[in-house]
């Protein structure tokens, strides 16, 4: 028994020299897969950089479908060992839009990622520069292309009317091209006009127009629009200061609020060409009722009038000077760019016809912008933005507070139906 136990343990000793092979099958099983990777990987280099030329850290970098990746140095620069299969990588990072770029048969790329628009609506301008919306504790709406009114418009204000929490926004007559009035958080001013400082593209503007109203003894009119020169297509964000914070760089001129206007930029890429066409209709929505010439007549006899003053005629002269006023809109713009220089070029035409005959709205606008970047750290540059424009009023003779002597309307609701609109010599009566 002590020998087949012996014979026994022997028979697994016997075996020890093919141990050694084993384990030398077993090093070289575990270093063919390392040697074929080596064989098999490449590395791929190459930097990230943003919209305006500089570098972007942090930047997620992946072959897709894979684990495999890393993120971009301080630099923007980064490294990765990729498998040889490998034809794609996708570069990710908070606030661009993800970009995948083909590596087929190369070892180096340069990347530039593109603002995504969805997170730009996210960032809100305010007096000392922008926030995101979630570390944002002052009263601010934001409000980009896609919350504006939409429609043809004369100026960038009708683009929020109703559309802003606390903001109200009246136009002060139907005038086309006139002024509104935007009240923020309510009448609450007690001195001074209570009208919002309005900054448009970093620039204050001083409240003035083109063509301020006129005071006379039968009453004042009303001012054009200080934003008429202005096309509304050209509008990339308005953002309303509503609290304190309105004041922080801008000081009591923003005591009542602050209406921040941003334009649209170049953005890098390809040409891009923009056409926009656009009409419509304007007429009066409720007239008021007054006696016409046949009711004038069963009046006099009904009240005892004299019958002098019938004199014959059948007029409508509120009818005789309304009419339906068409209304045409064009614009086109030009944009894009590199890293090193971005441009957009637009020009726009409005011709609006007001409900009273003889007045209307006739608009041209330019704007040119560009931004252009020197040297390889992009530090040095500059940036032009030129807007011009040129407006043509047709006026009809209203006031904002004049009697019927000062208001073409009010002479129409009062006027005789029975008498002449013209005088012998065909002009209208005065």
């Amino acid at each position: 028994m002590r020998n087949t136990s012996y014979s026994g343990h022997y028979s697994y000793e016997q075996p020890a020299p093919r141990s050694v092979l084993s384990g030398k099958l077993l090093l070289l099983t575990l270093f063919l897969p390392i040697a074929g990777y080596a064989q098999t990987a490449r590395q791929v280099t190459g930097k990230v950089l943003d919209g305006t030329g500089g570098a972007l850290p942090g930047v997620t970098v992946v072959v897709p479908g894979t684990t495999t990746g890393t993120g971009t140095g301080a630099d923007g620069s980064f490294q990765l060992q990729v498998p040889a299969t490998a034809t794609k990588l996708s570069f990710s990072f908070v606030g661009y839009a993800t970009q995948v770029v083909d590596i087929t048969g190369k070892n180096t790329v340069s990347v530039t990622l593109k603002d995504d628009a969805q997170a730009l609506t996210d960032v809100v301008v305010v007096g000392y520069g922008t926030v995101q919306k979630s570390d944002l504790t002052g009263a601010v709406s934001a409000l980009g292309t896609k919350d504006f009114n939409k429609g043809t418009f004369t100026s960038p204000d009708q683009l929020i009317q109703g559309r802003a929490s606390g903001v109200q926004v009246t136009q002060n007559s139907g005038q086309p091209g006139g002024a509104a009035t935007i009240r923020i958080r309510g009448n609450s001013a007690v001195t001074g006009t209570g009208q919002p400082l309005y900054v448009v593209d970093g620039v204050p503007l001083d409240g003035r127009s083109a063509r301020p109203g006129l005071s006379t003894s039968f009453g004042d009119s009303p001012d054009s629009n200080p934003l008429n020169f202005l096309n509304p297509a050209d509008i990339e964000s308005i953002d309303v200061l509503k609290d304190a914070s309105a004041t922080a760089i801008y000081g009591s001129r923003a005591a009542y609020g602050v209406v921040i206007i941003t334009t649209k930029r170049g953005k890098v890429g390809d040409a891009r060409l923009d056409v926009g066409i656009s009409g419509g209709f304007s007429h009066i929505r409720h007239r008021v009722k007054v006696l016409d010439a046949s009711q004038y007549r069963d009046a006099l006899g009904y009240y005892g009038a004299p019958a002098t003053n019938d004199k014959g005629m059948n007029n409508d002269p509120l009818g005789a000077i309304l009419q339906t006023g068409p209304l045409q809109n064009y614009s086109v713009a030009m944009s894009g760019g590199s890293e090193n220089a971005r441009y957009r070029l637009s020009l726009g035409y409005l011709n609006q016809k007001g409900i009273i005959k003889k007045t209307g709205f006739e608009k041209y606008t330019a704007n040119f912008s560009t931004n252009v970047k020197f040297l390889d750290s992009k530090r040095l540059g500059f940036d032009v933005n030129i807007t011009a424009s040129q407006s043509r009023e047709q006026l009809a003779p209203i006031g904002n507070n004049s009697d019927f002597r000062g208001s073409l309307i009010s002479q129409a609701l009062q006027w005789n139906p029975t008498d002449s609109l013209y005088s012998a010599n065909g002009q209208p009566v005065a």
